[in-house]
């Protein structure tokens, strides 16, 4: 379904679902995200409030692919089996950017440092339930910093603090994937960058 900047903010997002498993703006792909983070880090609730659907706690099972977002089970990334691990990694792969999650109101962090080394796309922090009456969102923020994000939002899945910020930012269109002989030609050359 291909729509102009202008018209994005009428967007019927349930129709653009059914038409389409990308969603286009002016002829661009928009960014599909990928989300990762504990378990009650409010990934499912995010992407509810960023589709403008009603929020309904729902555990996610296994790793959900819709549209532009790919919501992971809490459990893949607590993990202390590689496999698990190994599973979120894979499925980064489909996406064009990786969403960390941490929860302003959580009282530890499992983020580990470093994560760019082993998730190959850009990786943003989502800072989560920053109303919440326990946040501490300067601790949850340097989580996130410590783990290697390139920026940071503040959202309130519930209160729709930053919510639009983060819709704004996945909806910028993006260009299509190099393919496999395109990467093959830049390694072979010495080159590292993958989107040239």
């Amino acid at each position: 379904m291909a729509l102009s900047a202008s018209e994005l903010n009428d967007l019927e997002y349930e129709q653009a679902k059914r038409d389409s498993t990308e969603l286009l703006i002016d002829g661009k792909r928009v960014r599909k995200l990928f989300l990762a983070g504990r378990s009650e880090a409010g990934k499912t609730t995010l992407i509810q409030a960023l589709k403008g659907d009603d929020i309904n706690y729902d555990k996610t099972q296994y790793i959900n692919s819709w549209d532009i977002f790919i919501d992971t089970p809490g459990e893949y990334y607590e993990s202390k089996y590689s496999s698990s691990s190994v599973a979120l990694c894979c499925f980064s792969f489909e996406s064009d950017l990786v969403g960390i999650l941490a929860g302003a109101d959580e009282p530890w962090s499992i983020l580990g440092y470093g994560l760019p080394t082993a998730i190959n796309r850009p990786l943003i922090g989502i800072v989560t339930k920053c109303d919440s009456p326990k946040a501490n969102v300067p601790m949850a923020r340097l989580w996130l910093e410590n783990a290697g994000v390139s920026r940071i939002f503040e959202v309130d899945s519930v209160t729709g603090r930053g919510i639009q910020e983060l819709r704004d930012y996945l909806f910028q269109p993006v260009d299509d994937p190099i393919s496999l002989d395109e990467a093959i030609s830049i390694q072979q050359s010495g080159g590292q960058e993958w989107n040239t």
